[in-house]
Order: C-alpha cells, then sequence, then structure tokens
C-alpha cells in the first residue's frame, strides 16, 4: 500500500514504450531534433498560443530558473509560506539566483490570500533601496496540501501582479491533477488568468524524468538559454525527454493517468472518512488525502505495511492534531489501484 508519493510511483509503460522507440539512431542534440522541436509544438497547441519550452531535469530546477529569469537586483519573490519553492528546495531559488529572497505569505490550507499578498508587497516600496525590490510572485496548483486554487482566485492574485508589475509564476508540479480537477483547458487555468510563466511537471504523474519550464510570451524569453546552459540543466540528449512528453500527451495520456489518481484519492478518502478511528483533515481536492490518527495507529499501519509520511499541520486546518494525534499524507498516483485502496480501508475500519 504506497501511498508515501507519487515520486515512488514506476514509469507508465506507454512513456516506457516511448523511450524505448527513441533509443536507437541518430538525432540532433540538445533540443535540436524534430522530435524536440515536434514536441514543443504540441505545447504551443495545448496551450492553445505559441509559447517557449524549456526542459529541464527537475521541478526544482524549474522553479529556480522561473525565478532567476525574473529576479532583480535586491529581488524578493513572494510565495506561499508552506510552498515546496521556500520550505522544500534547499535554497535553490536564492542560489541560482545570486541572492534573490524568497517571502513567505500567509494563506488557508496551502493557497495564498490576496489581503496577505497585498500587504506583503506593500512591505517592500519601490522607493526603499534598503529593503530590496519586488521582482514574482509564485503560486503552486495544486498546492502542496492538495488543494486547488479556483479559476477566480487566481483571478485575483493576477490581478494583484499586474497591479504591481509582477510576473505570475505557477509551480506545476501537479499540474495535471489540478486541471483534471477543476475540468478546464490548460488555457483557461493559465495564461488566460494571467499567469506568465510555469514550471510543467510530468515525473509525479507518470513519467521518468520530464519537467519543463513554459514562458507564455516567448519573445520576453530572454536569457533563458544562457540561465538554463549556466545552470547544467541543457540536457544533450534532450530527445529523451521530448520522447517521455511525446507519449504522455498522446492520446490525453496525461489527463487519463491524473483523473485516475485523483479517484483514487477520493475513494481514499472515503475511507478515512468512514473510519472511526480516523478522520479527514480537510477534502481532497487532487490526489493528495491528509487524515488524523493517532500516533500508535499510524505505527501500526505502517507496520502492516501501509507506506505514508507524517505531516506538519498547515495554516487553517480545522481540528489540528491533538495530544497523542499525528497528521498523515497520503498521496496516490496514476499506478494506485482500487484494491490498493480498498485494502488499506480495511486495516483502517480494524484499528
Amino acid at each position: 500500500m504506497h501511498f508515501a508519493s507519487d515520486n515512488w510511483a514506476g514509469v507508465h509503460p506507454r512513456i516506457a514504450e516511448g523511450l524505448a522507440a527513441h533509443a536507437g539512431g541518430y538525432a540532433a542534440a540538445y533540443g535540436g531534433s524534430d522530435l524536440d522541436r515536434a514536441v514543443a509544438e504540441r505545447f504551443s497547441a495545448i496551450f492553445e498560443r505559441e509559447v517557449a519550452v524549456f526542459f529541464v531535469a527537475t521541478g526544482t530546477a524549474a522553479n529556480a530558473l522561473a525565478m532567476t529569469h525574473a529576479a532583480r537586483p535586491g529581488g524578493v519573490a513572494f510565495c506561499h509560506s508552506e510552498a515546496h519553492l521556500i520550505e522544500d528546495e534547499c535554497g535553490a531559488a536564492e542560489y541560482f539566483t545570486g541572492g534573490a529572497r524568497l517571502h513567505p505569505v500567509d494563506g488557508t490550507l496551502g493557497r495564498i490570500g490576496p489581503a496577505a499578498l497585498e500587504a506583503a508587497i506593500g512591505r517592500f516600496p519601490p522607493a526603499f533601496v534598503h529593503a530590496g525590490q519586488p521582482m514574482a510572485v509564485s503560486i503552486t496548483q495544486s498546492t502542496e496540501i492538495g488543494t486547488v486554487y479556483a479559476l477566480d482566485e487566481i483571478d485575483a492574485i493576477a490581478a494583484l501582479c499586474r497591479r504591481h508589475g509582477l510576473p505570475l509564476h505557477m509551480d506545476g508540479a501537479r499540474f495535471a491533477n489540478a486541471l483534471a480537477a477543476l475540468d478546464v483547458s490548460p488555457a483557461e487555468m493559465t495564461w488566460k488568468r494571467g499567469v506568465d510563466l510555469m514550471s510543467f511537471g510530468g515525473t509525479k504523474n507518470g513519467c521518468w524524468c520530464a519537467e519543463a519550464l513554459v514562458l507564455f510570451d516567448p519573445a520576453g524569453a530572454g536569457d533563458v538559454p544562457f540561465l538554463r546552459k549556466r545552470a547544467a540543466q541543457l540536457f544533450s540528449k534532450s530527445r529523451f525527454v521530448a520522447a517521455q512528453f511525446d507519449a504522455y500527451f498522446a492520446d490525453g495520456l496525461w489527463l487519463d493517468t491524473a483523473r485516475h489518481a485523483n479517484a483514487m484519492a477520493a475513494r481514499l478518502a472515503g475511507h478515512v472518512g468512514r473510519a472511526a478511528k480516523a478522520r479527514l483533515a480537510w477534502q481532497p481536492q487532487a490526489n493528495e488525502v491528509f487524515a488524523v490518527l493517532k500516533q500508535g495507529d499510524a505505527e501500526a499501519l505502517r507496520a502492516a505495511g501501509a507506506a505514508f509520511h507524517p505531516w506538519h499541520a498547515p495554516r487553517g486546518m480545522d481540528g489540528p492534531p491533538g495530544a497523542g494525534e499525528t497528521l498523515a499524507r497520503m498521496v496516490t498516483s496514476f499506478q494506485t489501484t482500487a484494491e490498493e485502496v480498498d485494502a488499506f480501508g480495511a486495516m483502517l475500519a480494524d484499528l
């Protein structure tokens, strides 16, 4: 029963087949192959406009390059206080930008609050050289705790960004799960809402190693090719990243895998909600389920073969864990089966 992370899941067979299909022969390196160009065009088709696509190895690399592209002297980027960008990337953005800072912004259940963002930006008046200057805002979709920004919530943040002249970045490590949850198009959730650039993730949703930085205004890409090279993120055999995305997008596989992961999360949440000795921390919207358990019960479940992680209680959580309790994060993936979920549910019921 593997609910530790969607990073633990393997590779979808169709993506493995896509890699194998392109394993032989010769192709131009460093993004110059026919396949690289075809996949770049596919990104543009998916987003319903011409975009600039830069393949990278990890979501952290995509986020750090996005911040580097947006960097200004004394720059300050704003993100949720519990975002992956500020909590789990070991200072990568600060390192690659050469000293820009990440400023935490509060908001309930993983989402930035517009009023809190306005107040945070206001702490850095443009003429006050000692404080530094705002350079970007980053939101995570879906968030670190499996919640999703509604379209009007993205609109509100984008409006603030426009008013302050700041680019809006979206960390889309689980972008497909958010799309499946909202049942909207990629364009409707990004540039049509005012998103300027995004980290596009495929690894958590069935790919082997496929991430990208996507800019919705190719003319504004500027030095990104040089920034990527300097960051050691320009693959020589980039056709193998392209091959993954080629299979990922074919016949809507990427949305099918995300819908399956979300459905398994909903099924898992149902079991947690019915259990006498567990409670849902909040209703999942994508592929992450959070449950409050007695510490001893969590240990018993792990001893019986269930893999999941303890998590800190986020801001805005109703009924946080009490004495002797723990918050458990359980993540589903394209590989999760209904049988696996139901077996865990039976274990919960027997506690």
